[in-house]
């Protein structure tokens, strides 16, 4: 959730999901067009709205992914997989068997 604004005399704050957003618009005030079709005015200006929804989904990120640096593969280590024990049966073999 980020934190804005109401354009009131106020100014009363509340948080919105961003992913609710669907265009920002500066008429010269900032209008929120939300998923909803629902407009709202806030005292927050266009940059500092589309800065608030960059952090915000930066740390969804940082806290979903492991805390260490994920290494691409090619920077992963290879490791030898021993074969398996045992004999190999071939078909030629079995056909003898069967003489």
């Amino acid at each position: 959730m980020i934190r804005l604004h109401r354009l009131s005399a106020r100014a009363e704050v509340f948080f919105l999901n961003p992913d609710l957003i669907v265009a920002i618009d500066s008429t010269p005030d900032t209008v929120l067009t939300l998923t909803t079709h629902q407009k709202v005015l806030v005292s927050d200006t266009p940059e500092t709205i589309v800065n608030a929804t960059r952090e915000w989904r930066a740390s969804i990120l940082a806290h979903a992914l492991p805390s260490t640096a994920i290494k691409r593969r090619g920077d992963a280590a290879l490791t030898l997989v021993p074969a398996t024990a045992g004999t190999v049966t071939l078909n030629h073999d079995l056909e003898e068997n069967d003489r």
